[in-house]
Formats: C-alpha cells, sequence, structure tokens
C-alpha cells in the first residue's frame, strides 16, 4: 500500500544490474530516446552484456542501496535473476531483453500493484523478474492487475520519426509527434508521479494517449487524474521533470519547465528548482540525462537518498530542511536510472489524501 512519493518507507523493492543487455536490434522505439553520440555502442554492444567491468561495479552500487535502506529500517526486496541476452520470439517481432528496473514496470497505487504496458520490445518479459513477488503480494492481500498486454507490432511505432534530424524531431515534439503511435495502450509506469488522490501523468515517448486514457477509466471516480507537458523535446519518464518530494513540494526541471505549473502555485505549492547536476560530462549515461540528479527516494518527507557527489543537489535538500542519506550511484545511472527509477516503493505508512 503506497499513495505518494514521500510517506514513511517501510518496504521496497530495488532492482538488479546482474545480466543487463544491450537490446538487439537498436529498435526505432529505444533509437527515438538514446543521444546520437551513444548509437554506435549501441550497434557495437547489440545483444550482448553491457561492459561487464561498468555492470560489477552498478551492481555493487545497488547491494549498498540496499544495505543502507536496510540499516535505516526498510524492508528490501530483489527480483529474480534473469538471463536478458535470451532471444524471444512472438509473431510480432523478435528481440533479446535488456534489465530489471522496477520503477518502469511496477505501479503501485494504494494497494493494487499493477504491471504496465511498456513500450520498448526488450522489456515486454521483464515482468518474469517479478513474479514471484507479485504472488506473495497477491497472497497477502494486495491487488494485482496487469495491464492489456501490446502487441508492439510495427504498427505500434513510427519507425520513420528517428530518420529526422534532431531540429526536425523538436519541432515533431512541439506538435505532439513522438515514436509511439496510438495503435494500442502502452505507458510506463515512470510516467506517473503520486500525490494521493492526484496523480501526474505525461504523454511521452513510452506512454501514449490511448493508455493515459485507460488508465483513467481504470482508476474511475476515486483520483484525478491529470496530464502535464513540459518543455521537453524528447520526454521519457517524469522522475528527472517533476519529482513531488513531500506534500506540497516539487522538485521542477529548469530546463523542463511545467507548462501547468500555474495549478500547484494556486494551490499553495513550494516549486523547487534544483541545481544542474555536477557529473562528469565524460561519464557515459547511455539511456538518460545528467538530470538524473534530482532522480532521488524519499524514505520520508524528512529524510532523501541522495547521489553523494552531487554536492549542490545536497545543500539544496539541507536548505530545505531534509536529511540527506548520500549514496554512489554513478555505474547503475549509466544503465539509465536513478535512486527512484531503481526502486519501486511497495509499502509507505500513510493514508490517502488530497494534497490540491
Amino acid at each position: 500500500c503506497s499513495y505518494n512519493e514521500w510517506d514513511h518507507l517501510e518496504e521496497v523493492i530495488v532492482g538488479r544490474a546482474e545480466g543487463a543487455t544491450v537490446p538487439q536490434p537498436f529498435a526505432a522505439a529505444v533509437k527515438a530516446i538514446i543521444f546520437e553520440e551513444h548509437w554506435n555502442f549501441f550497434s557495437k554492444y547489440a545483444g550482448r552484456s553491457f561492459p561487464l567491468d561498468h555492470l560489477h561495479k552498478a551492481s555493487a552500487e545497488l547491494e549498498e542501496i540496499c544495505a543502507v535502506l536496510r540499516r535505516e529500517g526498510v524492508t528490501v526486496r530483489r527480483p529474480d535473476p534473469v538471463d536478458f541476452s535470451v532471444k524471444y520470439t512472438t509473431p510480432d517481432f523478435t528481440s533479446t531483453g535488456q534489465l530489471a528496473m522496477p520503477r518502469d514496470l511496477l505501479l503501485v497505487i494504494g494497494d493494487e500493484i499493477m504491471e504496465c504496458p511498456m513500450s520498448w520490445r526488450s522489456r515486454f518479459f521483464e515482468y518474469r523478474a517479478y513474479r514471484s513477488l507479485l504472488k506473495e503480494y497477491f497472497n497477502g492481500g494486495a491487488k494485482w492487475t496487469a495491464a492489456p498486454k501490446p502487441q508492439m507490432s510495427d504498427e505500434l511505432y513510427d519507425e520513420e520519426y528517428v530518420k529526422y534530424s534532431p531540429e526536425e524531431r523538436h519541432k515533431l515534439a512541439l506538435q505532439g509527434g513522438f515514436v509511439t503511435t496510438e495503435f494500442e495502450p502502452c505507458f510506463d509506469a515512470a510516467d506517473f508521479i503520486r500525490a494521493g488522490k492526484d496523480i501526474f501523468v505525461q504523454r511521452s515517448q513510452v506512454t501514449n494517449n490511448m493508455g493515459i486514457e485507460w488508465m483513467r477509466r481504470h482508476l474511475g471516480d476515486k483520483y484525478n487524474l491529470h496530464v502535464l507537458s513540459f518543455g521537453d523535446t524528447n520526454p521519457m519518464h517524469m522522475d528527472s521533470t517533476f519529482n513531488i518530494i513531500g506534500p506540497g513540494i516539487v522538485l521542477s526541471n529548469p530546463d523542463r519547465p511545467c507548462h501547468q505549473i500555474g495549478m500547484f502555485k494556486k494551490a499553495g505549492w513550494t516549486i523547487v528548482h534544483p541545481p544542474k547536476s555536477t557529473m562528469p560530462a565524460d561519464h557515459p549515461v547511455w539511456f538518460s540525462s545528467t538530470w538524473l540528479s534530482m532522480n532521488v527516494l524519499m524514505l520520508d518527507s524528512n529524510r532523501v537518498v541522495v547521489e553523494k557527489d552531487e554536492k549542490p543537489t545536497i545543500e539544496m535538500f539541507k536548505k530545505l530542511g531534509i536529511k540527506t542519506i548520500p549514496v554512489s550511484l554513478r555505474f547503475a545511472n549509466s544503465l539509465g536510472g536513478g535512486f527512484h527509477c531503481w526502486t519501486s516503493d511497495v509499502r509507505r505508512r500513510g493514508k490517502l489524501e488530497s494534497y490540491l
């Protein structure tokens, strides 16, 4: 049971870097969000493990996160190890897997845990890593939902999208153009941010309008689903753009301003613009951006897990009166996630409330 991103954390799933594989083929849906400077890397390693030395360091960082969370009194759960290099074929496509990063697949709203219909073919079978846990949660009383599994046929993707130049894609984004079409519902859990009765979502490269509408009907009248948009020409996952860290307080990316920020100001919320990352320019971030610095995990409204080398971000939290728990995550960052991404908070102590 978890209603928001900041109530007292009691139980969390922490993902695994072991077995992480560079997707094969380098499909349009993946290529759309990768900086072109990394395209050669994806072509070179397609279907193979990420560089093993890097992967071992990422795994060690995740183990350290688990140890830190346990010391803070949090129950830590892990997905089952999976060999993501295994190639699989459906009637519509062939692909290898990718990795087990729980924030993208699992969405917890109240006492319901949902498997989300992600749009990347390389993540089609990622749910298998969590099935042991999901069955346990179900047997313990949780509602277990699986949204409609997408076919991921060619109709779900605009294959022409990645042939455009970055400038042309920028124009497309301003007109609502994305690599995913409206062929069927798809969405990643990381495109949703929870604040009690109000849940926020963005249309992105991996979450389409049909997926948002499916979620709206599924939630019914108990929750208010708000669609946000940002000054982001390549949106994917909201938690490095708009991260709610407490009742009425949000980290808003200054490079990707929220077009609906007036809604929050009117409600009296505190809008905090986090500082830029201090990540070295030569550190590889294959799946994301340096704004993972604001991708933090709240243990409660007074404690936060943050990258130990992000000194300006640590100072920002101190000024907000929030205790920082510094941990290294640089190598796990390269695989596409910060602290919020690599975790799924399945149990927080709190009740359903309204904050708007």
